[in-house]
């Protein structure tokens, strides 16, 4: 059975843990996310540590910000690594994104727009016009005319985006939250069915399924929803 398209976060306490809830996730989604903090904590060897024998895809969430020369040499830093995708943030502008793409060839660089912990109000406080949905839209045209393949927005603006990018740019939303889940620190959301009927392609879930008393079924039974909805949709499973 093909793997749901889900990216499973692995916001996990130690090493042993992340591995486990891989192993447990890994049948039924196609690939599992490693963030800053754990990356930070164990270093590389997170990464082989979570793809195990599956050779599940691995998004390393890093969501690179600096000069674009620092950037660059950050990203072939992780090279040997061969993540899927690899973040950077959009607000670093064209040229930085340009420089990630450029030193990490085989992987997707992957532009963050605006984080789904920010509202309309924390947007004003820092300075960026809104919406939020109006600077992600802004924000999502430049990066891919860097170069980014791939673009992480929330699912409330992923109809959007997705007009303004067309069928080709991998988007990438977190903020998703099976009905019933509580939101916790994110404030856009929307359900897994929701997002990918909007026309997101890969869904970022993780304590809806980490914390879960069974991961594994936890995983499974979301991606049985998912496969429902993409083949009523008519899109490939």
């Amino acid at each position: 059975m093909t793997p749901a398209p889900i990216a499973v976060a692995l916001d996990a306490p130690d090493l042993e843990t992340a591995a486990h809830w891989a192993s447990l996730v890994t049948p039924h989604v196609s690939t599992v996310k490693v963030g800053l903090e754990l990356y930070l904590r164990y270093g590389p060897e997170v990464i082989a540590s979570v793809r195990g024998a599956s050779g599940v895809q691995v998004f390393l969430d890093l969501k690179l910000h600096d000069i674009p020369n620092t950037v660059a040499g950050a990203a072939k830093a992780v090279a040997r690594l061969k993540p899927a995708i690899l973040t950077v943030h959009a607000a670093g502008g064209p040229a930085m994104i340009q420089a990630a793409v450029e030193a990490l060839p085989d992987t997707q660089i992957a532009a963050v727009t605006v984080l789904t912990s920010l509202s309309d109000a924390d947007l004003e406080r820092i300075g960026i016009a809104g919406p939020s949905d109006d600077a992600v839209r802004r924000l999502a045209v430049m990066a891919v005319g860097a170069g980014a393949q791939a673009l992480v927005c929330s699912p409330r603006e992923v109809a959007t985006v997705r007009a303004e990018v067309g069928p080709d740019i991998t988007l990438i939303t977190p903020g998703v939250r099976p009905v019933g889940a509580a939101s916790q620190d994110q404030a856009r959301v929307a359900t897994p069915e929701q997002a990918l009927a909007d026309g997101a392609d890969l869904l970022v879930i993780g304590r809806p399924i980490t914390g879960s008393a069974d991961p594994g079924a936890a995983a499974a039974g979301i991606a049985a929803a998912l496969r429902r909805t993409l083949a009523g949709s008519g899109r490939a499973v």
